[in-house]
């Protein structure tokens, strides 16, 4: 217990430092170029630095937890406390368990927080800097749902509420009812309109027949299920879902012949991504000397150090690529993270090999 305790505060407390550093350098980058278009109100500035701060979490996570394992490694090979532990009857797979179960823990917590606001952190900062409010208004959302094409003049996320609405209902092809409103609200599940003009054309085209027939509704709900940050995001092409926004955005949408694409690619680079760290963390280890004399330990971390950049690099490219449809999500995220989990496989396979041959030595 008292090995557990002292590799996971040495692991911990490098995490902690080296988390902070990214994330106030990434943040002191970004007041630096954007001087000009900060928010002029004290109280806005802060709330745009501190999303900015939860924004920059959330990239620099990830990354930390692999540059605080080699800086930890790099510490017990120079002390030789490495060494002192194999001594011990450690093995390396045991040695290596700290490592694994807090960089575990952290990254669960981190996919937690996307079931939160926090996964919008950057749309709500970018929000402040553009308009000095953090959700603003969309306007002119055109899109369809179960045959009906909808028009939406502006839509608020924040105060649920709609204005402008015209809803054009088909069946089988042949225009059936046009509805106008001017505003409507979210409620129970439901887009709420109090009072409508609708317009039914005949139902056949004859000179001698009935015109168009016009009335007054009043009550009437609309969109079921289609909620206002659902809206907002999916039609506007955003990519910082929430988890039960994304969730909900397949189950609603998988039906209306609408392209989900950013929604799957997003829940991949919330569920699958992090754990990228996780591998290298066992690929780097997989690597790392039994003690100083061995090797050169300054290019050793320089080598991880690289080699962690160049997959992050990669794994960030690929998912940007998938964001912009270039790549399918199975392609540009499962794909790379797949190819990481074989490299991975393939050196803890002869990381146990190793061991077994040792034991078998000893024995």
């Amino acid at each position: 217990m008292l090995f557990f305790k002292t590799i996971s505060f040495l692991y911990l407390r490098y995490c902690l430092i080296i988390l902070a550093s990214l994330t106030a350098f990434m943040v002191g980058f970004d007041l630096m170029g954007n001087t000009s278009e900060l928010p002029p109100s004290a109280n806005l500035l802060i709330i745009y630095v501190v999303y900015k701060w939860l924004y920059a979490i959330d990239m620099m996570l990830p990354i930390s937890l692999v540059f605080a394992f080699i800086a930890s490694v790099v510490e017990l090979i120079r002390s030789n406390a490495l060494t002192a532990f194999y001594a011990l009857g450690y093995s390396r797979l045991k040695v290596l368990t700290p490592f694994i179960s807090v960089a575990t823990l952290l990254i669960m917590g981190h996919i937690f927080a996307h079931s939160t606001s926090f996964a919008r952190a950057n749309e709500y900062a970018d929000n402040l800097r553009e308009t000095s409010q953090v959700l603003i208004p969309t306007n002119n959302l055109f899109f369809t749902h179960e045959g009906n094409y909808i028009y939406f003049g502006s839509l608020d996320p924040l105060t649920q509420k709609a204005h402008t609405i015209r809803v054009f209902t088909f069946e089988n092809g042949v225009f059936k009812e046009a509805l106008s409103a001017q505003e409507a609200y979210y409620q129970d599940n439901y887009w709420m309109i109090n009072k409508a003009h609708l317009i039914r054309p005949p139902a056949m085209l004859d000179l001698k027949g009935k015109g168009m027939v016009t009335k007054e509704a009043q009550t009437i709900q609309v969109l079921y299920g289609f909620r206002p940050k659902i809206l907002d995001q999916i039609y506007e092409g955003k990519v910082n879902f929430t988890i039960t926004d994304a969730l909900d955005a397949k189950t609603l949408l998988k039906t209306q012949n609408i392209d989900l694409s950013k929604v799957t690619s997003s829940l991949y680079r919330i569920f699958v991504t992090p754990w990228f760290a996780v591998m290298i963390i066992l690929i780097v280890y997989s690597y790392a000397p039994v003690g100083a004399r061995f090797v050169n330990l300054s290019f050793y971390s320089f080598g991880a150090i690289l080699a962690t950049l160049l997959v992050w690099g990669l794994l960030f490219m690929s998912g940007e690529l998938s964001n912009n449809k270039t790549l399918s999500p199975e392609v540009g995220i499962l794909a790379p993270i797949g190819l990481l989990g074989v490299f991975m496989a393939l050196r803890l396979s002869r990381f146990k090999v190793k061991s077994h041959k040792n034991l078998a030595q000893k024995g």
